[in-house]
C-alpha cells in the first residue's frame, strides 16, 4: 500500500503529512505534480522518515496530439532527472484530451509517442504508467477511459518500462468487471489506484467490495503496491489505518 500525499493531505503541509504516515507505519507513498514541491525538502524527508516513493506524475501535455511530441518528451526527461534524484522507479502519465480526430488515428499517435518513450525510460531504469481515466463524472473529453484500450497500447508499444496505472475507482465506472480484467491482464499492470466508488473518498465507502479485489491482485502473486488515492470523509489517518 502507498498514500497519495496529494489527494489524501489536500492543503495540508506536504511534509507533515509525510511525517503523519510515518507516524501510522506507512513505508511508501506518493503524488501528482513535482514541479510545484520543494524536491529537496521532499527527500530529505523520505530519506530520514525511511519511506520508500512509489511514484509521481510526469509534466502534463498530450500523448494524442503529435504536435505536442517534443514538449511532452522534455517534460518526461526532467520528470526522469527527478525520479532519479528521488530514488522514484515509476513515473504516471495521462495521455490529453481527445483532440476531435479519429480515435484510430489518436491510438496511434499514442503508440508511437510511446515507443518514442521507450529508450529514455530503459535507460534510466524506471516505468511509465499509463493511467485511464473515467468520463462520465471526473475527466469528461479524456482520451483514454478503456483499460482494455490500455492493456492493447501497453502491449503495443512493447517495452518492458510502459505499462498500465489500472485505477480500479475509474474502471469502475467504466467497464466493471474489475476482477476478471485485472487478472487477465496482470502483467501489463505497473500500478493501481484505489477510491471509493461512487464519491471517490475512504474505500469502505461505495459499493466495491475492496476486500474481495484486493485478494484478487494478492492471488495473482502482484508484488507492486495499490496506492490510496482518494479525499477522505474522515480524519484521513481513519482510512490508511483501516487498510495497514
Amino acid at each position: 500500500m502507498s498514500v497519495c500525499i496529494d489527494a489524501l493531505f489536500s492543503g495540508k503541509d506536504f511534509i507533515k503529512s509525510m511525517e503523519a504516515i510515518s507516524l501510522l507505519g506507512v513505508k511508501s507513498f506518493e503524488f501528482w505534480s513535482w514541479w510545484d514541491k520543494d524536491v529537496n525538502a521532499v527527500k530529505s524527508a523520505k530519506e530520514q522518515l525511511d519511506l520508500e516513493l512509489v511514484t509521481f506524475c510526469t509534466k502534463f501535455e498530450s500523448l494524442v496530439d503529435p504536435s505536442k511530441r517534443e514538449d511532452y518528451l522534455e517534460g518526461l526527461k526532467a520528470s526522469i532527472e527527478t525520479a532519479k534524484f528521488l530514488d522514484c522507479r515509476k513515473l504516471i502519465t495521462q495521455v490529453g484530451n481527445d483532440i476531435g480526430i479519429s480515435r484510430e488515428i489518436q491510438h496511434k499517435n499514442l503508440v508511437e509517442g510511446l515507443k518514442l518513450c521507450a529508450p529514455l525510460l530503459e535507460e534510466a531504469n524506471i516505468t511509465l504508467l499509463v493511467e485511464p481515466l473515467n468520463t462520465l463524472v471526473d475527466h469528461k473529453g479524456y482520451y483514454l477511459y478503456s483499460s482494455l484500450e490500455g492493456f492493447n497500447i501497453v502491449d503495443q508499444v512493447g517495452s518492458p518500462c510502459v505499462k498500465l496505472l489500472y485505477d480500479i475507482y475509474h474502471q469502475q465506472y467504466m467497464e466493471g468487471n474489475l476482477i476478471r480484467n485485472i487478472q487477465a491482464n496482470i502483467k501489463q499492470i505497473g500500478h493501481f489506484h484505489a477510491a471509493g466508488n461512487p464519491g471517490r473518498n475512504e474505500l469502505y465507502f461505495g459499493e466495491i467490495n475492496y476486500k474481495e479485489v484486493i485478494k484478487a491482485i494478492d492471488d495473482t502473486g502482484y508484488n507492486g503496491h495499490v496506492g490510496l488515492e482518494y479525499f477522505p470523509l474522515e480524519n484521513p489517518c481513519k482510512g490508511i489505518s483501516a487498510y495497514l
